[in-house]
């Protein structure tokens, strides 16, 4: 049997050994934290620009669109689920931002009225869903009008009107433009809808995106700077090209239609999208937030990644209702 060598040699081998070893890894540490402190000061600078946590945003916004897509693909009925949890949460944000502006919702209400409009839209027919729509607003109307009898809740007619004024608002911007979403999953009202829900989210995705990318490197002129400040011109021309793009791919490979369908269904997702990321910028501005919620790390508050969806869904509806019979 061989005999482990002894003496200084050894010793002085293992030593040496132990010596590179710790070398080496002190090396791997030092690259480790360079690098990290690149991240860091790369994530800083885009946060110092934007006010979001990229890294962390992206994560979370991965993570929702793969269960959207999941529910879509998979078990439809499962799209209803997230659409009821969003349309939820959603009224509540809104809700409890407007509460800090002095208008005071009736969000159980509100809550249960948007949530009604889901199964409303999945199953019922056209007549229906309007008598579900006007009954859910006249439920969160009456809720209000019912809590004013109590001394601690009134305000003076001026008040009543702006509080049951709010509480319309909150159920159309968040129930009725969800709904849209859900009739075009719905097979009954919809065929084929999933795939153009999915289209309008993954066109939305590419404006957000290509204004992103163009704002960050190119951006110069300001847009609105009264309502958005990082909005920028050279920023909307990159989602231009991207919408377009994205309209002119999809059309051809999901949606089955002619490559020219892409120009109007990326233009008009594109307004729409720009529109409505305004129109929430302009509500949080009046109240003086910066984001509906801090429920979403790296994104602020659910509406505040829904704002450019919500009316895009409504108008690929419309689009769905003009152009399918068109090309099916």
């Amino acid at each position: 049997m061989a005999q482990r060598p002894q003496g200084p040699d050894f010793k002085a081998q293992a030593q040496a050994a132990r010596a590179d070893l710790e070398r080496q890894l002190q090396e791997s540490r030092a690259q480790f934290d360079q690098a990290r402190a690149q991240f860091d000061e790369v994530n800083e600078r885009i946060r110092a620009r934007t006010g979001r946590n990229l890294i962390l945003a992206i994560v979370i916004g991965v993570g929702a669109g793969a269960l959207v897509l999941a529910s879509l693909i998979f078990v439809t009925e499962l799209f209803m689920v997230f659409a009821a949890a969003v349309i939820a949460v959603g009224v509540i944000e809104l809700g409890t931002a407007l509460r800090t502006s002095g208008r005071d919702i009736p969000r159980t209400a509100s809550v249960v009225a948007g949530v009604a409009m889901v199964p409303a839209s999945y199953y019922l027919d056209a007549e229906w869903r309007w008598v579900v729509t006007m009954a859910a607003v006249l439920l969160v109307v009456l809720w209000r009008v019912i809590e004013y009898a109590w001394p601690s809740r009134r305000g003076g007619g001026q008040a009543l009107l702006r509080d049951v004024t709010a509480s319309i608002l909150v159920l159309a911007y968040v129930g009725l433009l969800a709904s849209f979403a859900v009739l075009l999953v719905s097979p009954q009202s919809s065929p084929n809808g999933k795939w153009w829900l999915l289209a309008a989210v993954i066109v939305v995705v590419a404006t957000d995106t290509g204004a992103y990318a163009a704002g960050l490197n190119f951006g110069r002129h300001k847009m609105v700077p009264t309502i958005s400040p990082s909005k920028t011109w050279e920023g909307f021309a990159g989602a231009t090209l991207a919408a377009v793009i994205a309209g002119i791919l999809l059309s051809v490979f999901m949606l089955h239609a002619p490559w020219w369908f892409g120009f109007p269904f990326g233009i008009v997702l594109l307004l729409t999208a720009t529109i409505g990321d305004l129109a929430e910028s302009l509500i949080k501005r009046d109240i003086g937030i910066k984001d509906m919620s801090s429920w979403l790390p790296g994104h602020g508050g659910v509406l505040d990644r829904l704002d450019s969806i919500l009316p895009s869904v409504a108008a690929t509806y419309a689009l769905y209702l003009i152009f399918y019979p068109l090309f099916s």
